[in-house]
């Protein structure tokens, strides 16, 4: 009786001395800390409810989309990454049940004369009570051949909680991919848009090269005649030849431009099929923004932060009970036998089953740094949490401002057009009767040649900034 006094006031002691480390968690929400709004109007209807399909409504952009999402290497890895969190999830399940190994095991042992066994296997040998088959052999063979098992009794939760901490890591390596899918979505619009936009620049610099040819000629005639000068010529031969360069420099871009798209979607370089004109492109229907707790709920990259820091909190957990003591039974059963010819004889079948309770007690100092460890990592889970949560804000409100604004800087820019395409129509006509010269008809084809530039520049700004609002609030990888 003293004896299992001594061993529960022992257990006792232990597990007194594991309370002296409380159980420390990390705050996992900041719901309550989020903006009501955007800016400042309440609206839940959010466009990141929208599949890929819907919002995009040029069918060549959707069909690179679906092409990348089955060849793009970025996505090809998230998956596998998906598939290592799965298996890594199967394996602590595992962890949870008793592992069962067979077992064929055969040694031999010379045992002295003056040891606990000699001493008693000779007295056996003696004794009347045994057959020949009985009679143990010097040295002793040893055979088993059986079943052994080993299960740790989960009595603190402690292989639990490395459950619960593979099981938010696989959920996180999904919302990982589904951003992966996100991410590209938008890198490929944004790079089709970019190359349609790289057309209508095109078309623009062709359309006033044409026109610089006629006002060249037109100024080498009037030189004939008498009524320019060579310096005349030069000057409307340089911004031919400036316009020109320009055409070059804006084929290069088509040409990096395709080749990226390709890149993205898992293909080796070939011309993008595109037919539709930046200009005539509409916006998608809605455009809306939601609210800022939707964020949570919608963007893979918050849910992926949330899921890891759910995990180290399950880490710290798992950590903090192994202050405590563990339970583990390892229980046989077999055929065990000296005489291989007695092996399988039922009086050899032999059973046992072996519990110890371990706790520890000199190594408190590592699993003290492994628990400070999991805590301090807990901590970096949060920031990043936060900083996640942050960034998706600050980029939603940059998105729609940049809806808004570059939209009110397209209407402006196209009366500004118009307003260089008159002046141009104007200094010709005042040229030919004699009150302009040719440094304003140049100037004024220069202008309008760089305000159409700057025209199709900001139709483009007006697509990207709403496929970064699509992304910023969680859309683009509903298929």
């Amino acid at each position: 009786m003293l004896k299992y006094k001594i061993h529960i006031f022992s257990l006792l002691i232990v597990i007194g001395l594991a309370a002296c480390h409380p159980l420390k968690t990390i705050p996992t929400s900041t719901r309550d800390t989020v903006p009501a709004t955007y800016t400042g109007k309440t609206d839940s209807t959010n466009v990141a409810a929208l599949p890929i399909g819907s919002f995009f409504t040029d069918t060549y952009l959707v069909q690179l989309i679906d092409t990348a999402l089955a060849a793009n290497p970025d996505i090809l890895t998230a998956l596998q990454r998906v598939e290592i969190a799965n298996a890594n999830l199967k394996y602590n399940k595992v962890q949870l049940l008793p592992s069962l190994n067979g077992d064929a095991r055969a040694g031999v042992e010379r045992y002295g004369d003056y040891t606990m066994n000699g001493v008693g296997n000779y007295d056996t040998n003696l004794s009347p009570n045994i057959n020949g088959d009985q009679r143990i052999p010097n040295p002793t063979p040893d055979y088993f051949v059986g079943f052994r098992s080993n299960w740790e009794v989960d009595l603190w939760g402690r292989l639990r909680s490395r459950k619960k901490a593979a099981y938010a890591r696989f959920l996180a390596s999904q919302a990982g991919y589904r951003m992966v899918i996100t991410s590209l979505t938008a890198q490929i619009a944004t790079a089709y848009y970019e190359l349609l936009a790289l057309d209508n620049e095109l078309r623009v610099i062709r359309k006033n090269i044409a026109l610089q040819n006629d006002a060249l000629e037109i100024i080498k005639v009037q030189k004939l005649g008498g009524r320019a000068t060579e310096l005349a010529v030069q000057q409307f031969l340089a911004q031919l030849k400036r316009t020109q360069g320009l055409e070059y420099a804006v084929m290069q871009q088509v040409t990096e431009t395709q080749n990226q798209l390709n890149f993205l979607t898992g293909k080796f370089p070939k011309d993008i099929v595109r037919d539709t004109s930046i200009n005539t492109l509409k916006l998608p229907a809605v455009l809306k923004a939601g609210v800022p707790t939707q964020l949570l709920l919608n963007r893979p990259d918050i849910q992926e932060a949330d899921l890891e820091l759910r995990a180290m909190n399950a880490d710290i957990k798992a950590v903090h009970r192994t202050f405590f003591p563990s339970l583990t039974l390892t229980p046989y059963v077999g055929f065990n036998a000296f005489a291989s010819k007695l092996l399988f004889n039922p009086g050899s079948v032999a059973w046992g089953v072996i519990g110890g309770l371990t706790a520890p007690i000199f190594n408190k100092r590592q699993i003290r740094t492994d628990y400070e460890t999991a805590i301090a990592q807990g901590n970096q889970a949060l920031y990043n949490y936060q900083k996640t949560v942050l960034n998706s804000y600050q980029e939603v409100l940059n998105n729609i401002k940049g809806v808004e604004n570059y939209s009110q800087i397209y209407s402006r820019k196209q009366q500004e057009v118009q307003a260089l395409n008159n002046a141009v129509s104007v200094a010709k006509d005042l040229y030919l009767v004699g009150r302009a010269n040719y440094l304003e008809i140049i100037t004024a084809q220069r202008n309008v040649l760089d305000a159409e530039l700057e025209l199709a520049n900001t139709k483009k700004n007006i697509f990207i900034s709403a496929i970064n609002l699509y992304r910023a609030v969680g859309g683009g990888w509903k298929r």
